[in-house]
């Protein structure tokens, strides 16, 4: 049902409109509240319910309105549904970060605050967050879900823990993984009815470096019946959720195949993998992810050290197979905020910290950099140079912050990564080095001499 808003709004012209046709929409849990330009109806702010009915109405009334462009706060979830009919329309929907668009403090309410984002917007002074195709919000969504699937199961294996801990059963101390095939078979026997040490160090599997006298002692538990019980039901939800977990993956899977490939596989297969697969293993899905996300977007991003096929497939259900809406890989870091501020007052630096962020691409980035602390290629010697002289937390930054502009350079290219391309950097680092430390010597009165 359409209703009139009876609060009173301001009936100043906007002057100077770039967007003429903008409207602005205050979106809540049961209600939202769209502004249009004023001449436009005899009420130019109206309130509408958030059920699909009133939705389809409150962009029949748009359109009525002559409206092209709509512009509406990221208010958690809710902003989803109005997105995509808006959108089905044809609208031009901008969707805003709400901490960019503060209304006058003191002042607040639904209606002002849908006017002064029509009125924002009509001016040209907002900028709309990223949005990849509706095809890889699909992916996103399936990918977000399982991630969501994976923490609720990792909290199962923590009830089981403290189960077995309860009963003194330290077999989750001796192997390191209780839901791996070791672990689920001494589980499944205790829950059984099996209570012999010996019988059940006899279910370890070869791969197992623990020693069966050690196996054996951690199994010598105190055994209570409502212990036993929450094991069992633990177990029962963890691998309910393990279904779910592979039930999520085949849909995921489906999704991926319907993508157009960049790069014809059978012609032109992927590169040899820079490190084992691990297809099923863990939390990674069960399936060829890798060649999946080759195929797509048509570059391998697992050679770069540190990329694995599950950061390429958040890389992907995050920004897709296209960064050509990113002007250049600046604008790309500066929306994942990996990137320097530029706090300026009085041209003054005032501040370079990085901004605060949630960007899921973001954060798997920072941990692709972490795993770079051992490795001997050259992102890995880079992330030691920056941590040894900046400390760990903005080492990460940093080697995610090339990692980002690497990554941004291969798709936008189809290019495959070629590490040879660093040597040149690699040796004017190591130039520099010897420049300093033949300073160092004249300064400190040393000789350096060569080696061999």
């Amino acid at each position: 049902m359409v209703k009139m808003s009876t609060k009173k709004y301001s009936n100043k012209e906007m002057l100077h409109a770039m967007l003429p046709n903008a409207a602005g929409v205050d979106i809540g849990a049961t209600e939202i509240y769209i502004a249009v330009p004023n001449g436009r109806d005899n009420k130019p702010v109206r309130h509408f319910g958030t059920f699909t009915a009133d939705l389809h109405n409150a962009a029949k009334w748009l359109k009525k309105c002559n409206i092209s462009s709509i512009a509406m706060e990221s208010t958690g979830v809710y902003w989803i549904p109005v997105f995509q009919i808006f959108e089905s329309y044809g609208f031009d929907v901008v969707l805003v970060n709400a901490r960019h668009v503060k209304n006058v403090p003191g002042r607040k309410t639904d209606v002002q605050d849908s006017q002064w984002l029509q009125y924002l917007h009509s001016v040209g002074l907002l900028r709309g967050s990223y949005r990849p195709t509706q095809e890889v919000c699909a992916v996103r969504s399936l990918l977000r879900h399982r991630n969501g699937l994976v923490q609720t199961s990792s909290s199962h294996v923590q009830h089981m823990q403290k189960s077995l801990t309860q009963m003194n059963l330290q077999i989750h101390n001796v192997i390191s993984d209780i839901t791996g095939v070791t672990g689920l078979a001494i589980l499944d026997a205790i829950l059984s009815g099996e209570r012999n040490p010996k019988k059940l160090a006899a279910l370890k599997h070869g791969r197992i470096k623990a020693k069966t006298a050690t196996i054996i002692k951690s199994l010598e538990g105190d055994y209570h019946p409502e212990h036993v019980f929450t094991l069992k039901q633990s177990l029962n939800v963890y691998r309910y959720y393990r279904q779910m977990i592979a039930e999520c993956d085949q849909e995921i899977e489906a999704h991926l195949n319907e993508f157009d490939s960049r790069i014809d596989v059978d012609k032109k297969p992927p590169p040899p993998p820079t490190s084992s697969p691990r297809r099923g293993k863990g939390n990674e899905p069960d399936f060829d992810l890798r060649t999946h996300m080759y195929r797509i977007i048509g570059t391998d991003l697992t050679q770069v050290d540190g990329i694995s096929a599950v950061t390429a497939q958040m890389f992907f259900s995050e920004v897709g197979n296209d960064v050509s809406k990113f002007k250049n890989r600046r604008h790309f870091t500066s929306w994942l905020n990996i990137c320097p501020g530029n706090k300026i007052s009085g041209e003054k630096i005032l501040s370079s910290r990085t901004l605060p962020g949630k960007n899921r691409l973001a954060q798997a980035l920072k941990m692709a950099a972490m795993s770079l602390s051992h490795s001997k290629s050259y992102l890995g010697n880079y992330y030691r140079r920056k941590r040894a002289k900046n400390g760990a937390p903005n080492a990460i930054t940093d080697t995610a912050h090339k990692l980002a502009r690497i990554i941004y350079h291969l798709v936008k290219t189809g290019k495959q990564f070629d590490e040879s391309i660093f040597h040149k950097q690699e040796t004017a680092h190591q130039k520099r080095v010897l420049k300093n430390l033949k300073t160092k010597e004249k300064t400190l009165g040393f000789q350096l001499v060569p080696c061999g």
